[in-house]
């Protein structure tokens, strides 16, 4: 399968059993679903209906077709019908006006996915089905944690500059990811981040306020547990930067580290193993959930 990211790269992978197959141009910020003749040409103000590829969600098949300077996804379900599939909140409406019975409201998790950096598709997919999240990060805000106002703050700070077309897209698929939240049975979760995280105000002190606020509610889940490690620690086992440890249905654990657009899957026994021990380690040199939230709170008060 490939996927490309709308400005030339080319996203790799296999989506897998309902995966999705397409060739994205682009994200925004509407959807419609509109009916055209059979005979619907390339001169339409719509749609362009030479076939351009398929976008496959499950045993479905639907033809993609590329749109004259809108940027939209756009596809067929047979001769005369094309839709445009952007953002996952539109989705479900086409699915509607399809009359789909939920093949198209079912693929929202790989549309987004397919909008992910080449190098994060594998762990997207594997943190999407993961029983357990353990993570520890030095630099940012975990991307679950993150607010849209934080996340496009983020990748509009990137350097070489993404387009304008490219942050939206990744802003969408990273909030997607947040739906593990509203799973069920929910995963347990836990989260360490360093004072350092919270006490940078990347955005802005609005920006930063916001992101406080999300934090403090996303702590109020029974599921979630977040600690902070406080700079005054005298040790400190996170030292060799952070990584996220993810245990799938099967018992299985997988290690994942991302650095400089890069990213690395631990799967070996011993070094999932070593990881998993160092969060242990980590979360019990931080402050505790309950000192963590309290400590947030004062840092909101103080913006």
């Amino acid at each position: 399968m490939a996927v490309t990211d709308g400005v030339g790269g080319e996203f790799g992978g296999d989506g897998g059993e309902g995966g999705v197959r397409a060739a994205v141009v682009g994200v925004a910020p509407v959807v419609e679903a509109m009916r055209h003749e059979p005979t619907c040409q390339s001169g339409s103000a719509w749609c362009r209906c030479e076939p351009h590829g398929e976008l496959s969600f499950g045993g479905e098949v639907l033809r993609h077709m590329p749109v004259g300077g809108s940027g939209l996804l756009h596809a067929t379900d047979g001769p005369g019908i094309c839709v445009a599939l952007t953002r996952k909140e539109f989705i479900d409406r086409a699915d509607e006006v399809l009359d789909a019975g939920g093949v198209l409201s079912a693929s929202k998790q790989e549309v987004a996915r397919a909008q992910y950096p080449a190098f994060f598709r594998d762990a997207a997919r594997l943190e999407a089905e993961a029983v357990e999240l353990f993570a520890y990060d030095t630099h940012v805000v975990k991307g679950l944690l993150q607010t849209e106002e934080y996340t496009r703050a983020l990748l509009a700070m990137r350097r070489p500059l993404l387009d304008e077309e490219t942050i939206e897209q990744r802003v969408t698929a990273r909030l997607a990811r947040q739906g593990i939240f509203n799973r069920w049975p929910a995963p347990l979760l836990s989260f360490v981040m360093e004072e350092s995280v919270l006490r940078r105000p990347l955005g802005g002190r609005s920006v930063q306020r916001g992101q406080f606020e999300q934090i403090l509610l996303i702590g109020q889940k029974r599921n979630v547990e977040l600690q902070v490690m406080p700079l005054d620690r005298e040790d400190n086992a996170g030292v060799d930067g952070p990584f996220t440890v993810l245990t799938r249905q099967s018992g299985d654990q997988v290690g994942y580290m991302e650095a400089q657009g890069r990213s690395t899957l631990v799967t070996g026994r011993d070094e999932v193993r070593a990881l998993a021990a160092r969060y242990g380690i980590i979360r019990a040199q931080a402050l505790t959930p309950r000192e963590s939230l309290a400590f947030i709170e004062k840092l909101l008060g103080e913006v």
